[in-house]
This record gives structure tokens, sequence and C-alpha cells, in this order.
């Protein structure tokens, strides 16, 4: 890790995951846990666009995450409650509760705040959790 006291990353510098797993143009995820030299925090953008929901929830063995809204608007299923979100609302999520947001009308920007890398993921992907 970093061994300044300070480091300066633009999020929109940091590699873009989405494509390398064909959520691209819908989705840009960009995880900043790295390139910020972080130890005990993880930082990661996203940008969904108009109605993309992601295809998986998740949810944490350890790890709770804040969600913040910077534009835009999204629905995030968050168990078995929809959530309406709107520009500059945060909402935190305990590690065990299952995650997933979707953009809404006009798709919409998130920074996420989590726990720092486990030796092991404690991460639960869990495909089409969320249907209509």
């Amino acid at each position: 890790m970093s061994t300044a006291p300070y480091t300066v990353v633009n999020l929109k510098d940091v590699d873009d995951a989405a494509p390398r797993f064909g959520l691209a143009p819908n989705l840009e995820s960009r995880f900043a846990r790295g390139a910020l030299g972080l130890e005990h925090a993880g930082l990661s953008y996203f940008r969904l666009a108009p109605g993309f929901r992601q295809p998986f929830g998740h949810r944490h063995a350890r790890q709770e995450e804040v969600y913040l809204v910077v534009s835009g608007s999204v629905r995030m299923k968050v168990d078995d409650e929809i959530l309406e979100l709107r520009g500059w609302d945060a909402v935190r999520v305990a590690p065990a509760t299952v995650r997933c947001p979707e953009g809404g009308p006009n798709g919409a920007e998130i920074v996420v705040f989590g726990a720092p890398a486990q030796e092991t993921s404690d991460v639960e992907l869990l495909r089409g959790w969320w249907s209509d």
C-alpha cells in the first residue's frame, strides 16, 4: 500500500470493470481500493443506465456498505423491500442483507463505501435474485 500520507485519484481514471463482465454500456463500475492504496476501507463508483438493473444481488459475510446516490435516482431492493432513492440519499446495508440497485428514469451515479478486502472473498453473488 501507499507510504504517502495521502493519495489523490479521480474515480473516472480507475479501470472500468463492467466491460470484462459484459455489462457495458449499461453499467460502469470502478473499484478504487487499489488505486487509492486503501488498507482499511473500500470505495467504488457505479454509473447505471436508465432502467438498468444489475443482473445479480449480493451480500457479504462481514462487510457493511454505504451507498450514496450522487446523481439521478435509484430503485434498490434490500432483502424484500424496494427503496426509492434520489440524489444525495445514503443508505447503509448490513453485511448479510441482499442488495441490488436499478437506475431510475435518468440513470444514476452511485458511490459505495465499504470495508477492506478480506483474505478470502466475503461476497456472495445471487444471479437473478431480483425478478419481477
